[in-house]
């Protein structure tokens, strides 16, 4: 097919001597079994060729290469490979390089699209003169086609050899993949045989020859880098920055790819396991943030785009309605509250200062607990992160946006966010006229199983996500005294709570609200004292939980807590003087009992 290399009045005229020389650069021969003039058929048998064979094969190539192009008129031929999956903005493309003077190959479904646009487009198979293989495994792999894209174009011996077989050159490639990604992880599910075939071959093998070999080759893998691609080659300059960053986006599109397709196939082997001996993280930038922990930091968030996380909701995957944007603290903070709030069955309000989960209730009526949430300590509150696992609609919302502090009644209490997994049109509505910095985050719960990963210096922490709730273990009764049920089912709740608070933690708790909690000490007995004070008088007959066992008993953290009148402890147990824990217990009266698991959180 000849090609046109403008769509313009103008160019038309250059048309037949475009044709003449696209039959000049990819002239019409079978590579194999057929004899001509230039041509014969070679037959391979397993002997050694006389030197009088050898001498007729160089000169028959010698032959060959004074009848093909020259690296000049290689070199001036403009050309585009475009093999797209994705055909988003491929008219606004083709349109534009063929604007630009750019001959277009291309494959299948691309190419068609392209001529149903009016682009003018050579197949691939023109010029391997090889048609589509093995059910589309096979188009673009073929030395006619890299060739054209791994020449160096400053490297004489490198363009003589595109001469040679009449090989021409590709400036641009434009590629991108079988959708791996979205079909393994579509709703309806795919089989083993599905997920294989949807391994794209040729397309990365495309990106990563354009790629490698970037100076001199084009390569785009995102249709929102078209307009400044097209804006680039319409520059009289080059710009090799540009030409590197197009580059780097290309490895790591395709870097991506593969850890899908690794990640995938690692889960259909016998093993599973989560702790794969090697594995990739994709990551892909959400946002960059003002700064991070401090204003000295730079930092950004970057969204996981791991196949185990599709779906599984979380903080990161949710929708900002209204308020100022994110910064790294409120992630982490807003993290904490959600991933607290979840945990709890009953409608719950939790309070988040600096991670740590600083008033939460649970009562049926949303407005109750939210009060007693705040009521646990107003004053670190004061600045918090609020959590709901219910809708927050109109009622709840006007309650958010008037209570007062419990500290003098008169001062609004302030937030920094507020998360739920719902809000009413109403709800949004009021809570947005509460400040218009005040962040409106909605959350779908985070799914249970996910690998945990934490970075240290040099290396990263893989470890399972701590799941267990109270439901999942058994508390064992220590003691003498056997916990009445109202008090068992205190010494669950700060249980629960104690597992989202910063190690040493403990928590004190009664009637499904917390009273107080120490957390981040270096010795538990600070954590404990700090969670009394809290706490005040309302300690008296509550539960205290522990998020590991007490090393000591007698003159420390449990003869204390018995002391001050606390009517039930919860604690991992384990420790060598769990024992003396037993029989201070019995000495006071309080019930104790032993949960087996640990709850540290550093």
């Amino acid at each position: 097919m000849p090609l046109s290399l403008s769509s313009s009045p103008t160019a038309a005229a250059t048309t037949a001597a475009s044709g003449a020389a696209h039959r000049f650069l990819y002239p019409h021969r079978p590579c194999l079994h057929r004899a001509g003039k230039n041509f014969v058929l070679l037959s391979f048998v397993p002997c050694r060729a006389s030197s009088v064979a050898r001498g007729l094969i160089r000169g028959m190539a010698d032959v060959e290469t004074q009848k093909a192009a020259s690296p000049s008129i290689l070199a001036g031929h403009k050309q585009a490979l475009i093999s797209l999956s994705d055909k988003r903005d491929l008219s606004l493309l083709g349109d534009g390089l063929q604007g630009l003077g750019y001959s277009i190959v291309s494959t299948g479904g691309t190419a068609f699209a392209l001529e149903e646009a009016g682009v003018s487009v050579t197949k691939v198979e023109e010029i391997t003169h090889f048609p589509e293989m093995l059910d589309g495994r096979v188009k673009t792999l073929h030395p006619s086609i890299h060739g054209g894209i791994l020449a160096c174009r400053d490297h004489n011996h490198h363009m003589e050899a595109l001469s040679r077989h009449n090989i021409g050159t590709f400036d641009i490639v434009v590629v991108n993949l079988y959708p791996f990604y979205e079909k393994v992880t579509s709703a309806n599910g795919i089989t083993f045989e599905d997920g294989i075939e949807n391994i794209d071959i040729g397309g990365p093998t495309l990106i990563r020859a354009a790629a490698k070999n970037h100076k001199d080759v084009l390569v785009v893998v995102d249709h929102k880098d078209y307009p400044a691609v097209l804006e680039f080659l319409q520059g009289k300059q080059d710009n090799q920055h540009f030409r590197r960053k197009l580059a780097w986006k290309a490895f790591q599109h395709v870097a991506s790819y593969d850890s899908a397709v690794s990640e995938w196939l690692w889960k259909q082997t016998e093993d599973g396991d989560k702790m794969p001996p090697s594995f990739t993280v994709p990551l892909s930038l959400k946002c960059t943030l003002r700064y991070g922990e401090n204003p000295h930091q730079k930092a950004a968030f970057y969204d996981d785009r791991s196949l185990s996380l599709v779906n599984a909701g979380g903080i990161a995957t949710a929708i900002q309605h209204h308020g100022k944007e994110m910064s790294y603290n409120n992630y982490l903070d807003a993290d904490a509250a959600w991933n607290c709030v979840s945990e709890f069955k009953n409608p719950t309000c939790v309070i988040v200062k600096h991670t740590n989960p600083c008033g939460v209730a649970s009562r049926q009526d949303i407005l109750e607990a939210y009060r007693l949430a705040v009521k646990a300590d107003p004053v670190s509150a004061f600045g918090g992160i609020v959590a709901f696992n219910t809708i927050v609609d109109e009622d709840l919302a006007k309650e958010i946006r008037e209570f007062r502090s419990p500290i003098d009644g008169s001062i609004r209490m302030f937030y920094e966010i507020v998360v739920a997994p719902k809000y009413t049109e109403k709800g949004l509505e009021i809570l947005r006229g509460k400040s218009k910095t005040l962040r409106i985050l909605e959350a779908k719960k985070s799914e249970k199983g996910m690998l945990s990963l934490r970075q240290v210096a040099g290396g990263w922490l893989a470890q399972d996500s701590d799941d267990l709730t109270p439901e999942d273990i058994k508390f064992t009764v220590m003691s003498e005294r056997i916990p009445q049920e109202a008090e068992l089912q205190d010494a669950e709740f700060a249980w629960l709570c104690v597992k989202h608070v910063k190690s040493n933690a403990i928590v004190i708790a009664k009637n499904n609200c917390m009273l107080g909690m120490g957390s981040g000490q270096p010795n538990r007995v600070e954590s404990l004292r700090i969670a009394f004070r809290k706490a005040g008088e309302e300690a008296k007959g509550a539960a205290l939980a522990s998020d590991a066992f007490f090393p000591f008993a007698w003159k420390d953290a449990v003869e204390e807590a018995c002391q001050n009148g606390i009517g039930v402890i919860a604690e991992p147990g384990g420790s060598i003087r769990d024992g003396d824990a037993v029989d201070c217990c019995n000495k006071y009266g309080v019930s104790l009992v032993f949960t087996n698991v640990r709850h540290f959180r550093h």
